[in-house]
């Protein structure tokens, strides 16, 4: 009886295979030929731990130590990178790291809730930044100022200022570079989070003027993950990077080691093509503005900045909303047409607000979308 209950867990096929995919979570993780190849031949439990003497990234066969300690740094303008399981995870390594309980961190409103939940594990208090609200919500980094000026005149102690950059909401890219000048005016570190950047659109970390910044495979650099990694100052090695003083070659706040297996593997193998495709963003962001300007002709209103900068969007809809209020698969109407009609995407039960991302697709593809919103608004 037991063994049968477990067949449900056999051959579990995803529907979205073959799909147009305008997932903002799924868009730039999508794995290229040569990362499917790797999936298959590194996928046994921890198959690169085979190759390590105690340290991943000092495995030299497969060259993981030449993709950490050269390739990357080099790609995205950093002295150290770190690898980490996400993130999230890196983001908490930071805090972590710098933090003791009852100091500052002061963050965008538009933050992913993994930057306050990595905040309050690490013990820190938080500062927000509020953002313009609708319709743009966008972040004014001159805000900052204000905020670190309140904490020092209560005598607060501020150990790091984070951007989200863009923000998963609505895709909005704040003016970064002003921002880090701001934080080196107050000699406060300053970390971005380039969870849906990196592996999307060019990102120098040292011409922002970023101390940190973080990134993640799997959302952005065709990787299986789950993996991202940090991108870092050299002066803040040997903090994030602490080794223990029982297992020398172990880093503490990374407990050893991080991404081990596949999604090394993957994030590798993907990699050229992720160098050559950043090369296409100008092409990326028309391509985006303009499915955003076709939305709009159909009475679906983009939310966040115009023009927009970035292949992650937000859009408002009261018609569907309206639709969906009468509609006898209520709410989940929406997901239900799109689906039939071969687009994958948009969460179940979302009508009046709903993102997506443009930069997995062609042109055709999105002609496509289009012309499905069209026809349920048409037919509904």
């Amino acid at each position: 009886m037991f063994n049968n209950s477990l067949k449900k867990f056999i051959n579990r096929k995803r529907e979205t295979k073959g799909m147009i995919n305008i997932d903002p979570l799924q868009a730039g993780g999508i794995l290229t030929e040569e990362a499917r190849r790797a999936l298959i031949e590194w996928g046994d439990g921890f198959s690169v731990c085979d190759f390590c003497q105690g340290k991943l990234e000092e495995i030299k066969n497969p060259p993981i130590y030449d993709f950490i300690r050269e390739t990357l740094p080099k790609f995205i303008g950093a002295d150290v990178v770190c690898l980490t399981n996400g993130a999230r995870e890196g983001k908490f390594m930071i805090t972590h790291a710098l933090a003791k309980s009852g100091d500052f961190i002061i963050i965008d409103k538009n933050a992913h809730y993994t930057t306050y939940v990595a905040a309050e594990r690490a013990g820190l208090k938080i500062k927000e930044i509020s953002n313009s609200g609708y319709p743009e919500f966008k972040i004014d980094v001159n805000k900052y100022e204000e905020a670190i000026n309140e904490i020092q005149s209560e005598k607060g102690h501020m150990v790091l200022i984070l951007l989200t950059w863009p923000d998963g909401n609505y895709g909005n890219l704040s003016d970064a570079k002003k921002l880090a000048e701001i934080a080196k005016k107050y000699n406060i570190p300053f970390l971005l989070n380039t969870a849906y950047a990196i592996g999307r659109m060019p990102v120098n970390m040292n011409e922002l003027g970023a101390d940190f910044v973080i990134a993640s495979g799997h959302k952005s650099m065709a990787s299986s993950g789950p993996i991202g990694f940090i991108g870092m100052k050299k002066k803040w090695e040997e903090i994030i990077m602490k080794k223990s003083q029982y297992f020398k070659k172990k880093e503490i706040e990374n407990l050893g080691c991080a991404a081990r297996g596949v999604s090394i593997m993957t994030l590798m193998a993907s990699f050229p093509n992720v160098v050559e495709r950043i090369k296409d963003w100008p092409n990326q962001v028309k391509k985006a503005q303009w499915f955003s300007e076709e939305m709009e002709k159909l009475g679906i209103k983009q939310l966040g900045e115009k023009s927009h900068q970035h292949d992650l969007m937000f859009f408002e809809s009261e018609k569907l909303h309206q639709i969906s209020q009468k509609h006898k698969r209520g709410a989940y109407f929406l997901y239900e047409q799109l689906k039939k009609n071969n687009i994958w995407g948009i969460k179940p039960g979302l009508t009046k607000n709903f993102k997506l991302s443009t930069f997995a697709t062609t042109k055709e593809e999105l002609e496509k979308v289009l012309k499905t919103f069209e026809d349920i608004l048409k037919e509904n």
